[in-house]
């Protein structure tokens, strides 16, 4: 299979090629040639405004399969990826069973194997995700598992963290946790704030998430770790104390970084007055002044990535009353036009949240963009505004708080392993 691609400005800062327009030839998944090519193909793909990057990399995702097929199966959570552009994809372990075996690994392992998007399964930190006993980590790591995490569930224990943060590093693995203080937040709907209380609702305070942030940050200072990488890293940040916090740390030098969820900047507490549960979110849209710290933490550095945070459920945990309905949007295929719409970025500091960034946090190889090397490639273009509709979703869930919603960025195309996608 021979696929053209002509005219695509290239987003790969690492390539002699970078931000020049070239026309791509890819043969049987590799890339063939590069430049101004006049030859047939059995595929061309063009348009206006064409861009191309290394295949995105999604830092946290979570999987129905095993365990709830109906509501999102492996094929539709790869398809979804694809369709949003990423061809690498890292599962959260809050499968049933918990991602803790060498055999769960292998599930995930086997089906990436033949799939265009690798699923990369991390681990759970403790037994069951309960904060209470350690896994085999060590184990666990030399089985394949990308990261440790108790994936939506905090680490509450503050001697498990401890001593996971000195058992990993050795091994420079990632330790990823979720910063809320579950005491604090228990029962908690929205973000507690002038809204919430407008709505007669239960508030999770940004307090909740600051002072795990303030406890971790103490923790990993008191370890004494040194790396020229992360160590401990931050999923789904959402206060502008969190973001403060972790600036500190980063100039005092600590091995921290953090990501944010992409809906996190198009939303605040004030879209909730409608009791719309795909608006239900842990942690919850805050306000603006956080998502403006959101913002200006990505421009700066201190937010290191931007995930998709993906997490689909059916209409029976969904379309409930509000207090009722579970947390969790579906995010893979809005991901990257959600950033582009809200992210006040440009262009190649949002790509690199979604290349290269992920990759060095998670100690993957970037792709190479040479003649000769595999296809891991995401087209797109930057300006092509549209309307999100239901209809364009291929998850099994619905639950993506983007229906209806004008987004600008279009994914064109994903190739990957001698596999594409052409939207």
């Amino acid at each position: 299979m021979k696929v053209l691609i002509k005219k695509a400005k290239v987003i790969v800062p690492d390539s002699s090629f970078h931000h020049k327009t070239v026309d791509i030839l890819i043969v049987n998944g590799i890339i063939k040639e590069i430049g101004k090519i006049s030859s047939k193909a059995d595929k061309t793909v063009e348009g206006e405004n064409l861009h191309v990057s290394a295949g995105f990399m999604d830092m946290r995702a979570f999987s129905m399969e095993p365990g709830h097929e109906s509501m999102e199966s492996l094929e539709s959570l790869a398809l979804a990826a694809a369709k949003g552009g990423f061809t690498q994809v890292a599962i959260m372990p809050n499968t049933e069973p918990i991602i803790e075996s060498k055999a769960s690994i292998k599930y995930f392992q086997h089906f990436s194997e033949n799939s265009l998007t690798d699923l990369l399964p991390t681990s759970a930190v403790t037994k069951d995700t309960k904060g209470e006993d350690f896994t085999d980590m060590y184990d666990l790591l030399e089985a394949g598992a990308l990261a440790f995490t108790d994936g939506h569930k905090p680490l509450w224990n503050s001697d498990i963290l401890f001593k996971t943060l000195q058992y990993l590093y050795p091994k420079k693995a990632l330790l990823m946790n979720r910063a809320e203080e579950p005491t604090l937040s228990i029962f908690g709907q929205m973000h507690e704030g002038t809204c919430s209380t407008m709505m007669g609702t239960k508030g999770i305070p940004s307090e909740a998430e600051e002072l795990m942030v303030m406890r971790d940050l103490k923790l990993l200072e008191y370890a004494g770790l040194e790396h020229d990488n992360a160590l401990l890293h931050f999923s789904c940040i959402s206060t502008e104390a969190a973001v403060k916090l972790i600036k500190k740390a980063k100039q005092k030098g600590l091995p921290v970084s953090c990501d944010i969820a992409a809906h996190q900047l198009a939303f605040t507490d004030k879209d909730l007055t409608s009791f719309d549960s795909n608006l239900k979110v842990n942690p919850p849209f805050r306000g603006q002044n956080d998502v403006k710290a959101l913002k200006k933490g990505l421009a700066d550095g201190t937010i290191d990535v931007i995930v998709s945070d993906h997490r689909p459920l059916d209409e029976e945990h969904k379309n409930l009353e509000f207090d009722l309905a579970e947390f969790g949007v579906i995010g893979l295929q809005t991901a990257f036009a959600a950033m582009n719409t809200h992210a006040d970025l440009d262009i190649d500091r949002l790509v690199s949240c979604l290349t290269d960034r992920p990759r060095k946090l998670l100690n993957l190889n970037l792709p190479l963009f040479v003649e000769g090397a595999k296809a891991n490639l995401t087209f797109f273009n930057p300006d092509s505004s549209y309307t999100f509709k239901e209809k364009d979703i291929v998850s099994k869930s619905k639950n993506s708080p983007f229906i209806g919603k004008d987004l600008k960025g279009k994914i064109v195309a994903t190739f990957h392993k001698g596999h594409h996608i052409i939207n």
